[in-house]
């Protein structure tokens, strides 16, 4: 073959691989490209994001002919930088994302960092199962490790998860390892966790259970005898009515719980996904909210969660009542029963009347957007101290909730 020939041969061939690539490409676009109504998602390759179908390309990368050429694939994700393999042993794919961000729909919308995250994920048919290990990245270091199955659906996918009987310091040690109380508490106690998950909905489902957890060595036993920056206390007793009707605004379980409430916590994720513009209490505790940190993030709630279980152990329900009641924050520059039942309605905190009380503690959760639809007799405020008003506990009276019920519209502006 002379000389020139072979060069256009080469240049050919040349030619040809990218153009081979590129229809190979269009070819598996055109496979991976949605049916109306399907599960979508965009596809970054280069500067182009095609919408694909993601249970498509499930099925493809579990699948042996093409989840081969994934093997050792680096991808750049928004949970963090991703290694696949694939073992071909036991048709499973393996992905490792090190370190890793994970959404935590029970801790807060910031995600936590997680050293690292393994998942192998094995199909049959229509079937997915496989394991989801979290460690420390160090060898011997503690390891979550659950179990998941789950079906892939017309239009999206189902996903169960099992977390075996787990210590809670193994859970603290690779959520939260940059805690600096880690060093000093003493952890105890065990946590069960079964999740349903469905998807591209996001509609997630938690079953929690947990087993004797204490905290020791956090040093919340001075706050004993703490007194207060905001002020005179208010002296306010748990029959009065601003602490019963904190309670029906804050935590309306709070004689019943640890510290940490289950049952509210699943209810608050619920009422978020059903969309109803904001849960009218959120999941944390009186104690946890007492424990409460400025920054917002999942690793402040598992923090304040230390505190709160370590302060129902030492310093008991009434004085974590008393102290919460003293210290809350009711607006810029005001904070105590006290100083808030002064300023918004000329009296002692121990003298409210039960219609004061009441829209006093509605305006917990947020006092200055509260104050401002006070102000302007808006229904949503109404709405807000009724619903506070229908969680009273304590003995109320059926002529004094009547009683009640009518006063609460007569204290909004004219």
């Amino acid at each position: 073959m002379t000389k020139p020939r072979a060069l256009r041969l080469l240049l050919a061939c040349l030619l040809a691989l990218p153009l081979a690539a590129l229809l190979v490409g269009a070819v598996l676009l055109r496979a991976l490209a949605p049916q109306p109504g399907e599960w979508a998602a965009p596809l970054r390759v280069g500067p182009w994001a095609p919408q694909v179908g993601v249970l498509q390309v499930l099925r493809l990368a579990t699948a042996p002919p093409f989840a081969i050429w994934l093997d050792g694939l680096h991808l750049a994700t928004r949970w963090g930088p991703v290694r696949l393999r694939w073992m071909a042993a036991d048709r499973s794919l393996h992905l490792q994302c090190a370190p890793c961000r994970l959404a935590t729909p029970a801790l807060g919308t910031d995600p936590v960092q997680v050293p690292r995250l393994d998942l192998a994920v094995f199909r049959d048919f229509e079937q997915l199962h496989g394991t989801l290990s979290a460690s420390t990245g160090t060898a011997g270091g503690p390891q979550l490790r659950a179990w998941f199955n789950g079906s892939l659906q017309d239009v999206g996918l189902a996903l169960r998860t099992y977390l075996p009987n787990t210590p809670i310091a193994d859970v603290y040690a690779v959520l939260a390892p940059q805690l600096p109380e880690l060093r000093q508490a003493r952890i105890a106690g065990s946590v069960t966790l079964q999740t349903r998950w469905e998807l591209p909905s996001g509609r997630l489902r938690l079953v929690p259970q947990v087993d004797g957890f204490t905290v020791q060595g956090l040093g919340t036993e001075v706050l004993a005898h703490a007194g207060s920056s905001c002020g005179p206390p208010s002296g306010l007793r748990r029959a009065d009515w601003l602490s019963r009707a904190m309670l029906a605004a804050e935590d309306q379980r709070f004689f019943e719980h640890p510290g940490c409430d289950l049952r509210e916590l699943q209810a608050a994720i619920a009422a978020n996904q059903a969309g109803r513009g904001g849960v009218r209490r959120g999941g944390s505790t009186l104690s946890q909210q007492l424990a409460k940190r400025d920054a917002r993030s999942a690793t402040r709630k598992l923090r304040e969660l230390l505190y709160a279980v370590e302060m129902e152990q030492t310093l008991g329900k009434a004085r974590i009542l008393q102290l919460y009641l003293d210290n809350a924050p009711w607006g810029a520059g005001l904070c105590g029963a006290e100083a808030a039942a002064r300023h918004h309605f000329g009296r002692s905190a121990r003298r409210l009347e039960p219609a004061q009380a009441v829209w006093l503690a509605a305006m917990l959760h947020n006092p200055e957007a509260e104050a401002r639809r006070r102000a302007a007799a808006d229904d949503a405020a109404l709405a807000r101290v009724e619903w506070v008003a229908q969680g009273l506990r304590g003995g109320t009276r059926q002529r004094e909730r009547t009683a009640l019920r009518q006063a609460l519209p007569a204290m909004l502006p004219r």
